[in-house]
C-alpha cells in the first residue's frame, strides 16, 4: 500500500506517493533525481547519505521518506544560490577537502549544520559534528580545515 505525501526539498513542494519501505534517500535520488546525496554503506555507518530534515543532519538512508511528510529537506544541490557556490562549498576546493568527492556532500551538509548552530565552532566541535563521516582520501585535516574558513568568512 503506497502513501501520500508531501515535503518541501531545497526550496520546491514535492508531492507524490511512496511504498512504506522507500527510504529517503532513494526517494531523493531515484524519485526525485537528486543524486548529489550518496548511497554509501546504507545502514547509518557511513555519513555520505546526510541531509538536513528541519535543519538537522540526519542520514538519508535510515529515515522511512513516510516519516518525512511535511517535513523540509536540504541536499547539496540546495547550497549554491543563484549560481554561486556557498562558502562551504568554496572552501573545501580551496582547502583540498575534495578529493574522490564521494564523502563530500554528507560531510558539506553536517558542516552546514553545525555551522546554523555554533557559527564560530572550535577544532574539537568541528571533528565532533564530522565523527561518522568516513573519508578515505582526505585524512580529515583539509576538511577541517575547509569548515574553519568558511566560518572565518560567513562571520
Amino acid at each position: 500500500m503506497k502513501h501520500q505525501i508531501t515535503l518541501t526539498v531545497n526550496g520546491e513542494q514535492w508531492e507524490g506517493e511512496v511504498e512504506p519501505h522507500l527510504t529517503l534517500l532513494r526517494l531523493l535520488r531515484e524519485k526525485m533525481g537528486l543524486v548529489g546525496t550518496k548511497a554509501g554503506c546504507e545502514i547509518g555507518e557511513c555519513g555520505a547519505c546526510t541531509v538536513l530534515l528541519n535543519g538537522e543532519p540526519v542520514q538519508s538512508c535510515l529515515v522511512l521518506a513516510v516519516e518525512v511528510d511535511g517535513s523540509t529537506v536540504e541536499t547539496v544541490e540546495g547550497l549554491a544560490a543563484d549560481g554561486k557556490l556557498h562558502p562551504l562549498q568554496e572552501a573545501f576546493i580551496e582547502k583540498g577537502a575534495i578529493q574522490c568527492g564521494f564523502c563530500t556532500p554528507g560531510m558539506l551538509m553536517a558542516s552546514k549544520a553545525l555551522l546554523a548552530r555554533r557559527p564560530e565552532p572550535s577544532r574539537d566541535e568541528i571533528k565532533k559534528a564530522l565523527s561518522g563521516h568516513l573519508c578515505r582520501c582526505t585524512g580529515y585535516e583539509s576538511i577541517v580545515a575547509a569548515v574553519e574558513l568558511a566560518a572565518a568568512r560567513m562571520k
